[in-house]
């Protein structure tokens, strides 16, 4: 039997995030495949840490080091870490140990059954991190250009909301009225983000309320 770990992660320590919607779905794709699952890592923490900074991530790798398992099963591929460098260094220090990586929402093996690495696997791994790296350059970009922009016309002293000054669900709604017209047909976060020209925190808030 296939040994394999599950590993969640979710980046805020907010009650509003966990991790118990990743573990419970990698739990049942484990059960259908019959793999044995050794240990359940979950951890709040944030992508773009260290693997040094990111505890129960180490402990995993420990696990991997040691022999113990032949599978890593993760909801996605930022789950991982953020950092496009450090994540694909992850990834060769799991293929070298000869452990491999399920990523769920794309149905992603990156080691063949003979533990060899799957080619279009690690293509289509590359190809996700770049593109998830290009967006956040994106919103970066938009978001100093924006900033920008208010600066020249209503001075330095104008941005950021006063203090006190917290807007009531129903406000919010209607401000993103756009967010919530995409959000009830369906689409993406990335996806309305793009579309609205706002930031993904913005949507995820908006989605929150519904």
């Amino acid at each position: 039997m296939i040994k394999t770990v599950i590993y969640s992660r979710v980046s805020s320590e907010s009650e509003r995030q966990d991790t118990e919607r990743q573990t419970k779905e990698l739990q049942q794709y484990a059960k259908r495949m019959n793999y044995e699952v050794v240990e359940v890592f979950e951890e709040k923490v944030s992508g773009f840490k260290k693997n040094d900074q990111r505890p129960v991530f180490s402990k995993m790798l420990e696990l991997a080091k040691e022999g113990s398992i032949d599978k890593i099963l993760v909801w996605e591929l930022s789950r991982i870490g953020r950092s496009v460098l450090q994540s694909l260094q992850n990834i060769q220090l799991l293929h070298d140990l000869k452990v491999g990586l399920y990523i769920k929402n794309f149905n992603l093996e990156t080691l063949n059954e003979d533990k060899t690495p799957n080619s279009l696997s690690m293509f289509m791994v590359q190809i996700l991190f770049s593109v998830a790296n290009m967006e956040s350059k994106m919103t970066l970009s938009r978001l100093q250009s924006g900033y920008r922009n208010h600066i020249k016309k209503n001075g330095k002293k104008s941005v950021g909301r006063k203090k006190g000054d917290i807007d009531s669900d129903e406000k919010v709604l209607n401000r993103h009225s756009d967010v919530v017209r995409l959000i009830n047909r369906g689409l993406s976060i990335r996806n309305i983000s793009a579309i609205t020209n706002k930031s993904t925190n913005t949507v995820m808030k908006v989605k929150r309320i519904l």
